[in-house]
């Protein structure tokens, strides 16, 4: 998710990429921190959850260092149902495009693992924000990721995002439960408020998860829905 033709995050909107750049102008370098979501998520079946997605970068405009943290906590259980972390470096590689390559770390409640990535980021034609990676875990699982938001405005303030997720593996690792070929989607809506230009922007919205083929079966194995409802509560953040 982000950033303009300046590259400073493939992804953020042009005021927010204008705040970024108040940021150690003077020397060249930037540095800034956006959650793109800190939310509650209420499910269908009774779920209670904590979500975020959350990302830090700092360097110029022909290289960057990103942080990138995303994680799913469940209050009831008390575990984390998923826990990303992931380290890059970014380049431009066009006008509206950023290539990025890293690590990324999985520290959910069960099996680790870690992977290597490549990936692209940045705004496709119609102002769609669009990132997209390929990973090889440490156990040869080849696997790859696409995001796609695209922001609405309603009026100077009112923004309604539509997102959806599509996760595939070329292979199964039954010990994370992911299945090969098309393995799960989310898809969201959230309508948010900007409160302070676009540095905290409230938000509520509905989310829509579902797993495909074997990844389906796993769940179904352990006793977990393949597909599930929430409706969502948040605030975005930009520092």
């Amino acid at each position: 998710m982000f950033a303009l033709a300046t590259g400073l995050l493939p992804a953020l909107p042009l005021q927010a990429m204008e705040a970024q750049m108040k940021h150690s102008m003077h020397s060249g370098y930037f540095y800034g921190l956006q959650v793109e979501a800190l939310e509650y998520r209420a499910g269908d079946r009774g779920e209670e959850l904590g979500y975020w997605s959350a990302d830090a970068f700092y360097g110029t405009d022909d290289l960057k260092l990103r942080w990138i943290s995303e994680g799913e906590y469940d209050f009831q259980e008390e575990v984390y149902e998923t826990l990303e972390n992931q380290l890059a470096l970014q380049v431009p590689v066009s006008t509206f495009f950023d290539a990025k390559a890293g690590l990324r770390f999985d520290t959910p409640d069960g099996q680790n693992r870690q992977y290597a990535f490549v990936g692209l980021a940045g705004l496709a034609p119609y102002w769609v924000e669009l990132d997209s990676n390929l990973y090889v875990s440490d156990r040869g699982v080849l696997s790859i990721d696409l995001d796609a938001e695209y922001e609405i405005l309603l009026s100077n303030r009112l923004i309604l995002t539509p997102s959806a997720e599509l996760d595939a593996a070329f292979s199964d690792d039954e010990e994370v439960g992911v299945g090969a070929g098309l393995s799960s989607m989310e898809l969201g809506l959230r309508l948010s408020y900007d409160l302070i230009d676009r540095s905290v922007s409230p938000y509520v919205g509905v989310v829509y998860e579902r797993s495909f083929g074997r990844t389906a079966d796993f769940a179904t194995e352990h006793g977990e829905p393949d597909q599930a409802w929430f409706a969502v509560a948040g605030v975005r953040l930009m520092f």
